[in-house]
C-alpha cells in the first residue's frame, strides 16, 4: 500500500495504535526505543572538545536502521513522534540525525495521550525539535557516564569486578545506609499508656489517659503508672466535657509518576518498574473490541504535574454529577502542589475518558492493568470530588482528679471517599469510632483498666514507596530514574529486600563508605539536587550544556585524581564454612558474589566447587521425613521452603511448615503471616489454631 507520509515513534504497540487513527496515507513504524547512544566499551567523551559526545549507532539496531531509511524514502515527509519528555525529544533528534532531516523543519509530533481525538489534533500543528530538550537530555547522559565511567572502573581495581556507581544511584543508596545506621543507634526507651475501657447500654468503647490534676504527666515506668492508679477507686466515673466538632478531609490530587509509583507499592504491593510497565502498557493502547478498537486508556505516564485539561475537567464533572449527584462535586478548584524541581509540561496521569470507567472495561484488561487502572481512574475522580465531612466528638471522662479522654468520629457525607481513599504509609487507613451518646454530668461505668508498657521504635526502613516519595521531597533525580535505580542497587547486591524493606549489605556498606570518603560531591543530595535545576534551566534554554557539564568536571576531576592514588584496594575477607570440599577435600569458604553470598572452594582455580548457601527451619521434610527443611528463594527473590533432598524429595510450599502435624487428618501444619500476628493452620483441611501476636 502507498502512502504520503511516514511517521516514526518508539514502540511496535504504539505504532499499531497510531496508525489505525491516521488513515492510509500514513506509514507508522517504530524506532523500539533510542537508536544511538554512547559507546558501551569507552567514555565515548572528547574531553578536549567541550566534551562532544561520540554517539554510535546501538549494536542489533542496524536492520531497524536500514528499514527507517527505506521507509523514509519513499515518503513525501516523515514525522517524528516519540513520547512527549526530553527522552522522546532525543530520540526525535538522533531519528533525525540518522535520516538526514532538516532540524527547521516543522516534524516533530507530540500527544499527551494515544486517542483518536488527541493524535489527529497534534498532527495539525508539527513543530520543530526543541534543541533545548535534547540539550538537557544529552548533559544529563554526559554527567551519568561521566560518573558511571569514572568510578565504577576504580571499584572494580580497588574492591572487585562489576561493581558501580551512578549520580542517583550512590544517592539512593547513602540514604538507605544513613537510615541504618541511625536505627543501629537508636536506643530504645521505656513509656506506658494506660487505656480504660468503658460500657454505656451495653456499647463498649475505649479512653486514654490524658491528665492528672489538669496537668499532663509522661509515663516513662511502672512507678508513674502506680501514681495514677493510686488515685483510682471504684468504677464510676464522670463526663466532665464533650467537645463537638465537624472536620472536612479532601480529596488527593491526581497522581504524578511519583505518586503512582508510591500508592501503587503500597496498595497493589507493584514494584516500581512493574507500576512503569504496566502504565506504559495502558498509555500505548488496549484492544477494546471490534466497537472502539485499540485505544489509549491513560494519558501519557512521566509527568510531575497534578494540573487537568479543561477537557477532561469538564467531562469529569459532568460524570461525577450524573452518577453520585450535584452535593459530591467539588465547588472549588483543589491546589496544586509542585515537589522540589518538578516540571508542569504535562497533564496529571488521568484515564484519557472517564466514561470508560474501570468495570465497562474490565473484560479487555489482564488482572494487573486493571488493578492499576482502577487506581488511576479513582483516584482522578475523587480529586474532583468534594471534601468528606466528618463529625468527632471528644470526650473528657474523671475521677479523683485522673481524666481520660476518648475520641471518636463517623462519616457525616462520605464526599469523595465515595470512589477513593490514599493510603498512608504504614498501609493503614482511617476508620471510624463511634462513641455512644453521651452528657456533660453524667456518669458512666469502667469495666477495665489496661496498663501497658512500650519502648520507642527505631526509624523504618525505606521501602519502594518511602523511598520514592524522600528522593522526590529532596529534588534528587527524576520519577522516570527511580525505577531503574532501585532496580541497578539490588542487582549490585547493595542492599536487599527484607520484608519488603531496603536493607543494605556489607557490599553496598563498603561501597558507600569509599564514595562518601573519596567523591563526597556525588553523595551530597543538596548537590545532586542543584544539578536536577541545572538540567532545568537547560531545557528553558537558561543554562547552556557545556557550561552545567563543565562546572561538574572540574572539582569531579580533581576527587577523582586524588581517589586513585589514595584509595586503597580492599580485600573483601573469605569467611570459613567450616567444612571441606567434597570434591577435593580443601575447606570450603563463604565468598560475596554477585547475587549474595555463596560456598566456593578455597582451592580456586584448581577447584570450581560452589554451593548455594542453604538456611535450615530447624523442620523435617513433611513429606519424605528424611531431608530437612530450608528456606529457598525464586528468582523474583520470593521466599518458599523445599526439602534439602530435592530432586530425590519434590517437597515445597509457600508457607513455613512449622514441624508439628493436624491433629483433625494428620497433615502438616503451617505458619500463616498477616497483619502483624502468625495464625497456625493445617495445609489441607480447616483446621486452626489461635493467633500468636
Amino acid at each position: 500500500m502507498s502512502y504520503k507520509y511516514l511517521v516514526i515513534v518508539e514502540s511496535p504497540a504504539k505504532a499499531k495504535t497510531i496508525e489505525k487513527y491516521l488513515g492510509r496515507n500514513y506509514k507508522v513504524v517504530a524506532s523500539v526505543g533510542h537508536i544511538r547512544d554512547l559507546p558501551k566499551s569507552k567514555m565515548g567523551i572528547d574531553f578536549e572538545n567541550n566534551f562532544d559526545p561520540q554517539y554510535i549507532n546501538i549494536r542489533g539496531k542496524g536492520p531497524v536502521i536500514k528499514e527507517l531509511k527505506k521507509y523514509a524514502k519513499k515518503a513525501q515527509k516523515v514525522f517524528l513522534a516519540a513520547d512527549p519528555d526530553r527522552e522522546g525529544e532525543a530520540i526525535a533528534w538522533h531519528l533525525a540525525h540518522i535520516l538526514n532531516l532538516d532540524l527547521e523543519d516543522n516534524n516533530r509530533v507530540v500527544f499527551n495521550e494515544i486517542t483518536k481525538p488527541a493524535v489527529k489534533e497534534a498532527f495539525k500543528e508539527p513543530r520543530k525539535i526543541n534543541v533545548d530538550l535534547v540539550d538537557a537530555q544529552q548533559a544529563r547522559r554526559i554527567l551519568d557516564r561521566l560518573v558511571g565511567y569514572s568510578i565504577s572502573p576504580l571499584l572494580w581495581k580497588k574492591v572487585k569486578k562489576g561493581l558501580s556507581a551512578g549520580r542517583v544511584q550512590s544517592v539512593a543508596l547513602k540514604m538507605i545506609i544513613s537510615r541504618e545506621e541511625e536505627i543501629r543507634a537508636f536506643k530504645p526507651e521505656e513509656y506506658w499508656s494506660i487505656a480504660n475501657n468503658f460500657i454505656k447500654k451495653r456499647k463498649k468503647f475505649k479512653a486514654n489517659f490524658a491528665k492528672l490534676d489538669g496537668k499532663k504527666m509522661e509515663l516513662k515506668n511502672a512507678d508513674d503508672v502506680k501514681v495514677v492508679t493510686d488515685r483510682l477507686s471504684g468504677s464510676e466515673y464522670e463526663v466532665m466535657k464533650i467537645t463537638k466538632k465537624e472536620r472536612k478531609r479532601n480529596p488527593a490530587l491526581p497522581f504524578t509518576t511519583s505518586s503512582l509509583q508510591q500508592e501503587a507499592a503500597r496498595r497493589l504491593n507493584f514494584r516500581t518498574r512493574k507500576t512503569m510497565m504496566v502504565a506504559q502498557q495502558l498509555y500505548e493502547g488496549i484492544k477494546l473490541g471490534k466497537g472502539e478498537g485499540t485505544v489509549g486508556l491513560i494519558t501519557y505516564m512521566r509527568t510531575d504535574s497534578t494540573r487537568l485539561s479543561d477537557t477532561a475537567l469538564d467531562e469529569i464533572s459532568a460524570f461525577v454529577i450524573e452518577q453520585y449527584g450535584e452535593e459530591y462535586l467539588a465547588t472549588t478548584k483543589a491546589k496544586t502542589k509542585k515537589a522540589k524541581g518538578s516540571q508542569d509540561a504535562h497533564e496529571a496521569i488521568r484515564p484519557s475518558s472517564v466514561l470508560r470507567t474501570p468495570a465497562s472495561i474490565e473484560q479487555y484488561l489482564d488482572k494487573d492493568q486493571m488493578k492499576l487502572y482502577s487506581l488511576i481512574w479513582s483516584r482522578v475522580v475523587s480529586s474532583q470530588m468534594a471534601p468528606a465531612v466528618l463529625d468527632t466528638m471528644r470526650v473528657e471522662l474523671e475521677q479523683n482528679g485522673v481524666m481520660f479522654v476518648a475520641n471518636g468520629s463517623k462519616i457525616k457525607f462520605s464526599g469523595f471517599m465515595k470512589v477513593y481513599v490514599e493510603t498512608k504509609d504504614d498501609g493503614k487507613e482511617e476508620k471510624e469510632n463511634i462513641l455512644p451518646d453521651l452528657e456533660e454530668g453524667e456518669k458512666v461505668n469502667a469495666v477495665d483498666l489496661e496498663p501497658k508498657q512500650h519502648f520507642t521504635q527505631p526509624p523504618a526502613r525505606f521501602s519502594e514507596a518511602t523511598l520514592i516519595k524522600t528522593l522526590e521531597e529532596n529534588g534528587v533525580g527524576r520519577p522516570s530514574t527511580y525505577a531503574p535505580t532501585l532496580e541497578t542497587i539490588q542487582k549490585r547486591y547493595y542492599v536487599k529486600l527484607n520484608a519488603r524493606r531496603f536493607e543494605p549489605t556489607e557490599l553496598g556498606e563498603i561501597v558507600n563508605s569509599l564514595i562518601c570518603e573519596f567523591f563526597p560531591q556525588i553523595v551530597d543530595m543538596s548537590f545532586t539536587a542543584e544539578m536536577e535545576k541545572d538540567l532545568d534551566n537547560i531545557a528553558v534554554a537558561k543554562e547552556k550544556w557545556v557550561d552545567v557539564v563543565s562546572r561538574f568536571y572540574g572539582p569531579f576531576k580533581k576527587e577523582l585524581d586524588s581517589a586513585e592514588i589514595n584509595m586503597e584496594k580492599i580485600q573483601i575477607k573469605d569467611e570459613p564454612a567450616g567444612f571441606d570440599c567434597e570434591l577435593c577435600g580443601s575447606p570450603m569458604v563463604i565468598k560475596l558474589g554477585r547475587y549474595g553470598k555463596f560456598y566456593a572452594c578455597s582451592n580456586f582455580p584448581e577447584c570450581r566447587n560452589t554451593k548455594a548457601i542453604v538456611k535450615k527451619i530447624g523442620v523435617k521434610c513433611p513429606t519424605c521425613e528424611k531431608g530437612d527443611v530450608i528456606e529457598k528463594k525464586t528468582k523474583k527473590n520470593r521466599i518458599f521452603y523445599g526439602c534439602d533432598r530435592y530432586p530425590e524429595c519434590e517437597f515445597t510450599s509457600w508457607d513455613k511448615p512449622i514441624g508439628r502435624n493436624c491433629p483433625k487428618c494428620k497433615h502438616y501444619l503451617i505458619e500463616k503471616k498477616a497483619r502483624g500476628s502468625v495464625q497456625i493452620q493445617c495445609s489441607d483441611c480447616d483446621y486452626k489454631e489461635a493467633v500468636q501476636k
